[in-house]
């Protein structure tokens, strides 16, 4: 598979980069290197796929939602259910290999930045299985809306840092991470949670997750014949749709659509619309498209999707957007909310916050496509983790 390769100094065209602290650069060449060793190595590759297959139970189904396909009335529209990997999202797939390779770099402690919980359950998940201590550090107010999934990080062994600084979400909980990694390089791995962050790590986490991608690709020919014409999922920092999109890029006639948060409108000024609302600039290491005031200074995100409130993007995603190859769509919290409902109601899946800003695209893309073509929206997490968060939205009791 060939993919957008950034050059050597880690750079999507104008976007990406190393933007750190002379302490993390050893470290980040450390894991360009071994990465590098790593898939060339037959055994390596070989060890991630078992685990993909037998422990995070790859591959996702791709699944033809009728119901919500006759709803709408035009284009067949698919889902590809990553929802159904083990800890109920996609990030599993990111954690296995970032732990198989930090146990091949001698590595024996790993931390992780977490915003809706779902990559602090992975990272510690396969800190348990690999049976290496683990660190998350998560904002004080994610863990308010996101308490099942802090029991269960718990649960799993992991110790819990709450930040408490700033808007106590994802951006502060990744610069801790990143503090505190500064501070013990020579035993520590980060295992950082989307497809953003200083070079190699925008190129690996893609890679790791291009098997969402690769998967599809093969059902998609398999069931329906062909490519599909259009393919919808959400974003933060990036992870779930650069992996979806992966194998696609080469494709013009497979049109791409990334849905952010729009969170309580662009005018008001609380979203994460890094596309949208931002401009060129540097966050946590790398540059890209960033919420950011006429100083330059980094503005807070909102979202009621705990996994999208982030203040920038993958720069992949912003090399994609200033290039065109893929169209970037805002979407609000009560669309967010209306497309959980229509999904529950219409299939009988929950899916969670961060992936119904996708479903919630439809609304706009399938009335205008026609019948025999065809949308695949990646389902990218289930939505047990959001359920006080929407019924609090909704004014109901749990």
């Amino acid at each position: 598979m060939s993919y957008i390769q950034p050059d050597a100094a880690g750079h999507f065209g104008p976007f990406g980069g190393v933007y750190v602290p002379e302490t993390l650069i050893t470290p980040l060449r450390e894991i360009e290197a071994a990465y590098s060793e790593a898939k060339a190595d037959p055994e390596f590759i070989h060890e991630l796929d078992w685990h993909f297959a037998h422990y995070v139970g790859r591959p996702s189904p791709l699944y033809h939602a009728r119901r919500m396909s006759a709803h709408y009335g035009g284009p067949d529209i698919y889902f590809k259910r990553d929802e159904l990997n083990h800890t109920g999202a996609h990030k599993v797939n990111n954690c296995i290999g970032q732990v198989l390779l930090a146990r091949r770099m001698g590595k024996n402690h790993l931390i992780a930045e977490t915003g809706a919980g779902q990559h602090g359950v992975a990272t510690a998940t396969v800190a348990a299985l690999f049976g290496m201590p683990c660190t998350v550090f998560m904002g004080a107010k994610d863990m308010q809306r996101q308490q099942p999934n802090v029991f269960r990080m718990r649960l799993l062994g992991a110790e819990i840092r709450a930040v408490e600084n700033g808007n106590k979400t994802l951006k502060e909980a990744m610069n801790e991470a990143l503090r505190e990694w500064a501070n013990r390089i020579e035993d520590t791995f980060y295992v950082l949670g989307t497809a953003a962050g200083p070079h190699p790590y925008p190129m690996l986490v893609r890679d790791l997750q291009s098997v969402i991608g690769r998967e599809l690709k093969e059902q998609f020919a398999q069931q329906h014949g062909g490519l599909p014409d259009a393919l919808i999922a959400c974003i933060g920092g990036g992870s779930n749709a650069i992996g979806m999109f992966s194998a696609f890029i080469e494709h013009p006639e497979v049109a791409l659509y990334a849905c952010e948060a729009a969170g309580k409108g662009i005018d008001s000024g609380e979203h994460a619309a890094s596309i949208s609302a931002g401009k060129t600039g540097v966050v946590h290491g790398f540059k890209s498209m960033v919420l950011q005031d006429e100083e330059g200074q980094i503005l807070e995100a909102h979202s009621i999707s705990a996994g999208l409130d982030y203040p920038g993007i993958g720069p992949e995603h912003a090399y994609l957007h200033s290039t065109g190859r893929a169209n970037y769509a805002p979407i609000d919290d009560n669309q967010a909310l209306d497309a959980v409902q229509r999904c529950a109601r219409l299939e009988g899946i929950i899916p969670a916050l961060e992936p119904a800003h996708a479903l919630a695209h439809l609304e706009t893309l399938a009335p205008a496509m026609r019948k025999g073509q065809s949308i695949v929206v990646n389902i990218c997490g289930r939505g047990d983790k959001d359920l006080y968060t929407i019924a609090d939205a909704l004014g109901q009791e749990t």
